[in-house]
C-alpha cells in the first residue's frame, strides 16, 4: 500500500488558490455534511472548539471519501499533540501561535522523525494503514504540510525568520488575536488591523511562502487573493449555522 499523496500540499507550492470552510462543530456527522459542499480544504479546529484527538479521528474518517483536503490545528504547539495528529492520519497541520523562528523550528523537528527531530515512532498507526504502508518513516515528511499562524505583533516582527525555517510549508495570519495583539479586540475590520494583515500576507509571498488567512467578509477575502494568498478560508461552519438560522427565524418568528 503506497502513502498517500498530500495534494493540498502540492496544489499549495503550485500556486493554486485553495478556498476553505472553517470546521469548529466537533462532529463527524457536521463534517460530513459540508465535505461536498466543494471546498478545497477543512479546517478541524482544536483551538478554540471542544474538539480533540478523539473527535478528530471521526471527521478525518468521514472526510475521507470526499475531494476535500482535511487541516488539523492543535490546541498548541505542542509536539505530543502533534504527534497524535500525525498518528490519526492528519497530513496537514495548522500550528497556532508561532512567535519566532524557534518555535517555528520546534513545530517542524515535531513533524520529523529522528535524527531530522523528535517525532515517536509506532509502526502501527491510522497514519501507516496499520503497517501496510511500506516505508512511511522514511517518507512521511515528504506528504507532511506544516503552516504556522502568525498572530501577534512581536510575530510579525519575525515574519521573515519564522517563514525562513526549513520546513515550513506556509504561514497563516490570525486576523482575530492578531486584532488584539495591536490594541483592537474583537476589531477584524480596524484599519490598522487590516493593514498589518496586508502587510503579512505581501511580505510572506515576498518572502517565498504561501500565506493565508480567514475571514468571512467576501470583499476582504477576495481582497487577500489578490495580494497572494493561496490557503483562503472564507466561512465558519458555525458562523453558517448560527446567521443562517438566525435568518430563517426573522423571516417567519415575531420579534
Amino acid at each position: 500500500m503506497d502513502l498517500p499523496e498530500n495534494r493540498f500540499k502540492r496544489d499549495l507550492r503550485a500556486g493554486r488558490q485553495q478556498i476553505g470552510l472553517w470546521c469548529s462543530l466537533p462532529s463527524a456527522y457536521a463534517a460530513e455534511a459540508v465535505a461536498g459542499s466543494g471546498f478545497d480544504w477543512l479546517l478541524l479546529d482544536t483551538e478554540h472548539s471542544p474538539g480533540d484527538p478523539l473527535t478528530v479521528l471521526p471527521q478525518l474518517q468521514a472526510v475521507a471519501p470526499y475531494p476535500v483536503a482535511p487541516v488539523v490545528r492543535p490546541v498548541s504547539n505542542d509536539a505530543v499533540l502533534i504527534k497524535r495528529f500525525l498518528d490519526l492520519g492528519a497530513q496537514t497541520l495548522l500550528i497556532p501561535y508561532v512567535q519566532d523562528a524557534d518555535e517555528a523550528r520546534a513545530a517542524v523537528a515535531a513533524t520529523r522523525y529522528p535524527p531530522e527531530g523528535i517525532r515517536g515512532v509506532s509502526s502501527l498507526t491510522r497514519a501507516t494503514r496499520f503497517g501496510r504502508v511500506q516505508g512511511y518513516a522514511k517518507r512521511a515528511a515528504d506528504e507532511i504540510c506544516l503552516l504556522v499562524q502568525v498572530e501577534t505583533r512581536a510575530a510579525l516582527d519575525r515574519l521573515e525568520e519564522i517563514a525562513g525555517v526549513e520546513g515550513v510549508d506556509g504561514v497563516f495570519v490570525g486576523p482575530g488575536d492578531l486584532a488584539a495583539s495591536l490594541g483592537h479586540a474583537g476589531e477584524m475590520g480596524h484599519p490598522e488591523v487590516v493593514a498589518a494583515v496586508e502587510e503579512a500576507i505581501t511580505r510572506t509571498r515576498a518572502a517565498g511562502k504561501p500565506a493565508g488567512v480567514l475571514t468571512p467578509d467576501p470583499a476582504f477575502a477576495r481582497r487577500c487573493i489578490e495580494l497572494g494568498t493561496t490557503f483562503t478560508a472564507v466561512a465558519l461552519d458555525i458562523g453558517v449555522l448560527a446567521r443562517g438560522t438566525e435568518a430563517v427565524a426573522r423571516q417567519f418568528v415575531r420579534s
